[in-house]
């Protein structure tokens, strides 16, 4: 549910009824996640006034479970000549900046300024001293600028003692790790890349760590595992200075076409790595067709490793999902709106497949994934939602987001083949 102070928002054609949307004009990357004083903060990347890409601000919202999410006024805005891009956001506890008390933290915003002109983006500090609902922009801005157009989305965090930034020299294929004292002097450290996936621009790296390994995450696009935006991760070592990658073969986060940017709340209960991404892709982002608001994030996700796979496992629902689970090794579960519009999942040929060609609209884009399995039965849990679907295979192991287009949502499940333990659980969201 979207709560908004003007109402509940549920009705409009392909709005979701669990995934964070913006209650109107655009949305993409999420920014700044942040878990403090028991809500969840999402920033995003907003434009306030239309519907397509332009005047990039960090829109926010809260939540205190993920799912019920209230948004508020623009968090930091854009100027005529830069836009506020993507970036990340830290409690400073021990008031390394000086900008609050270690009674009452600041909570320090780093993001990426870019000139409108694309000459040049550098990074820059903002912080609040009311729990992220009004910041103010540092006088010394920029704190890091290495006169490059394409060095951008630093992921800021306090690792051994120091604060140490993931970012992106995008056009490069290469994320530079920088360290700080105090967030406002950075000395770098090393570069890693370029490295497997290089079909376009590196973006929003994420640096986690995972029991007793390091994982990097990096966007790109195009370069997709199908076509467009797509993220791929290494697995490795952080030595405090560099990223070492036990190997760097391509391992895709996502199969499906519309999960993007995404990266990890700071700060977690726990310590949890609870990964959240934009549900959309470059391709098409800007001709997707709702109104008035366009883009969605996924499901949020806790990550855990198992062997040399990130597992994703989605954050539960306070009400329980509409979902469908089953196990097959050679059959599929169509789950419809009615005989026309359905999207199909399930393994044959030895691959896990997800079909939405019945369940899409003129946007050119693969209405068709495939993944090699092997000769084995395999677990299949789909996550239904008005909008999209999300696929976890594998006990985790294999996740498939994509977008759907059905005029209210798919409700009926139809099991295909040798299909066993199908459970279908509340998949009713009518409009």
């Amino acid at each position: 549910m979207i709560t908004h102070p003007t109402g509940e928002l549920r009705n409009e054609k392909y709005r979701p009824q669990f995934h964070f949307t913006p209650v109107r004009n655009w949305m993409n990357d999420p920014n700044g996640l942040l878990f403090y004083k028991g809500k969840y903060h999402l920033f995003f990347q907003h434009n306030p006034h239309e519907i397509i890409w332009g005047n990039m601000s960090w829109g926010h919202a809260v939540s205190t479970d993920l799912y019920n999410w209230h948004e508020l006024p623009v968090a930091i805005e854009c100027t005529p000549t830069t836009g506020i891009f993507s970036g990340s956001a830290v409690v400073d506890y021990n008031n390394t900046t000086g900008f609050g008390t270690t009674e009452n933290p600041a909570i320090i915003a780093i993001f990426t300024e870019h000139q409108n002109d694309e000459s040049n983006q550098s990074q820059c500090l903002a912080y609040s001293l009311d729990e992220g609902t009004t910041f103010t922009k540092y006088q010394a801005n920029p704190v890091l600028n290495i006169n490059q157009p394409n060095f951008r989305d630093p992921k800021v965090q306090w690792i051994d003692g120091q604060w140490i930034m993931t970012i992106a020299l995008a056009s490069e294929f290469k994320i530079s790790f920088y360290s700080s004292p105090n967030l406002k002097e950075w000395t770098h450290l090393s570069d890693f890349g370029p490295a497997a996936e290089t079909g376009g621009v590196w973006e929003c790296p994420d640096l986690i760590h995972i029991d007793n390994k390091w994982v990097l995450v990096v966007s790109l696009n195009p370069g997709g595992y199908q076509i467009g935006s797509g993220t791929q991760y290494f697995i490795g070592q952080w030595t405090g200075r560099e990223f070492i990658a036990d190997d760097t073969k391509t391992r895709w986060l996502d199969y499906g076409r519309d999960n993007y940017a995404g990266v990890t709340f700071s700060n977690t209960a726990e310590n949890k790595k609870i990964f959240l991404g934009w549900m959309s892709n470059w391709h098409y982002a800007n001709k997707v067709p709702t109104n008035p608001w366009r883009s969605a994030m996924t499901t949020p996700r806790e990550l855990s490793l198992r062997e040399d796979r990130l597992i994703q496992t989605p954050i539960e629902h306070p009400d329980g999902f509409p979902e469908v689970s089953f196990t097959t090794k050679n059959g599929s579960v169509r789950i419809l709106e009615n005989d026309q519009r359905y999207v199909e999942v399930g393994v044959r040929n030895k691959k896990l497949f997800v079909d939405t060609s019945s369940a899409w609209n003129e946007l050119d884009a693969p209405t068709l994934q495939e993944i090699e399995i092997g000769d084995r039965e395999i677990d299949i849990r789909v996550v239904i939602d008005r909008g999209s679907i999300e696929v976890f295979a594998d006990n985790g192991a294999i996740s498939v987001t994509n977008l759907v287009w059905v005029d209210t949502s798919l409700g009926v499940a139809q099991a295909l083949g040798e299909v066993s333990a199908l459970a279908v659980n509340q998949l009713s969201l009518q409009a």
